[in-house]
C-alpha cells in the first residue's frame, strides 16, 4: 500500500449539526497544488463520491499552504506535452472533469486561498462561486511562458469578465489583486485571510433552506443559458486542439518550460 498523501482530500464540515460542506482540499502544497493529471482524475472521483452523499448540500474547493493551485506540474508537463498519444486526453480529460461541474447536482464553490493561477484560475471559472481571501491573486499566466491555456481559460473567461478583460489578462499574464477581481466578476466575494471557510459554511446554510432538486435543476437551467451550452463544447473543443497542436509540434512551448526550469528569460523562435 502507498505511503504517499493524497493529492485531494476531503472533509465533511458540520454545519448546525449535519456535515452539510464537503470541503475538497488541493493538498500537495510544497508544490503549490499542481493540477496534475492523476490529481484532476482524482478529483474527478472525489466529486462523483459526494454527489451521493445526501447530507452534502455543497462542496468547496481549496488549497493547502499558500496556493489555491498554481497549475500544471512543470516536471511533469515538460514531457507530457510532446506527447503527441496521452497529451490531447489529458486535455480532454481536464475539460471532461471541470466541465462536471456545471452539470453537477450541488453548488460548488471555490475557496481561493492564494495563488490561482493557469490551471488554477482555469477551475475556478468552472465553480458555481468562487470566494477569494484578501492576499490572494489570480490570473493566467500561460503566455508568460510560452504556453496556452488549455484547460478551459479561453473559452470560459471571455464569458465571465467579458472579451476586453480577457484580453488583457491572457496578454498581460498579470495578476488581479482580490478587489480588482471581485470588481471585474470573476468572483463573488471577497474575505478576510482565514476566514474561506466560514465564508462557505454561511452559504451553506443558506443552501439547506432550499429543494435539493429543484436546486440543482435551476443550477443547471441558469448555466445553459449563460455558456451557451454546446457553444461552449464548440469552443472547448477548438481550444484543446489548437493548444495540443501547439505543445506537440511548436518549438517555443517547450522552451518556455526549459527557460522557466533553468530560471533564465527564454528565446522565442516563433515556431
Amino acid at each position: 500500500m502507498s505511503t504517499e498523501p493524497s493529492s485531494v482530500t476531503v472533509d465533511r464540515v458540520d454545519v448546525d449539526g449535519s456535515p452539510a460542506l464537503g470541503l475538497v482540499t488541493l493538498n500537495r502544497p510544497d508544490e503549490m497544488n499542481p493540477l496534475d493529471w492523476e490529481t484532476v482524475r482524482e478529483l474527478g472521483r472525489v466529486l462523483d463520491a459526494l454527489a451521493d452523499e445526501p447530507t452534502i448540500r455543497v462542496i468547496a474547493i481549496t488549497g493547502a499552504g499558500r496556493a489555491f493551485s498554481a497549475g500544471g506540474d512543470m516536471k511533469k508537463y515538460r514531457t507530457l506535452q510532446r506527447d503527441a498519444q496521452h497529451f490531447p486526453q489529458f486535455l480532454s480529460d481536464i475539460h471532461e472533469i471541470f466541465g462536471r461541474i456545471s452539470q453537477y447536482p450541488k453548488p460548488v464553490v471555490a475557496l481561493v486561498n492564494g495563488i490561482a493561477v493557469a490551471g488554477g484560475i482555469e477551475l475556478v471559472l468552472f465553480c458555481d462561486f468562487a470566494f477569494m481571501a484578501e492576499s490572494a491573486r489570480i490570473g493566467d499566466a500561460h503566455l508568460p511562458f510560452g504556453q496556452m491555456g488549455g484547460g478551459g481559460v479561453l473559452t470560459m473567461l471571455p464569458r465571465v469578465v467579458g472579451p476586453a478583460r480577457a484580453r488583457e489578462l491572457i496578454v498581460t499574464g498579470r495578476l488581479l489583486k482580490a478587489d480588482e477581481a471581485l470588481a471585474w466578476g470573476l468572483v463573488s466575494r471577497v474575505v478576510p485571510d482565514g476566514d474561506l471557510v466560514t465564508a462557505a459554511v454561511e452559504l451553506t446554510r443558506e443552501v439547506v433552506k432550499k429543494s435539493p432538486l429543484a436546486l440543482g435543476n435551476a443550477k443547471r437551467t441558469l448555466n445553459a443559458a449563460f455558456f451557451g451550452g454546446t457553444d461552449v463544447d464548440a469552443g472547448l473543443r477548438f481550444e484543446r486542439e489548437v493548444t495540443a497542436r501547439y505543445c506537440l509540434t511548436s518549438a517555443d512551448a517547450p522552451e518556455g518550460l526549459e527557460a522557466f526550469a533553468a530560471k533564465r528569460a527564454p528565446r522565442w523562435s516563433g515556431k
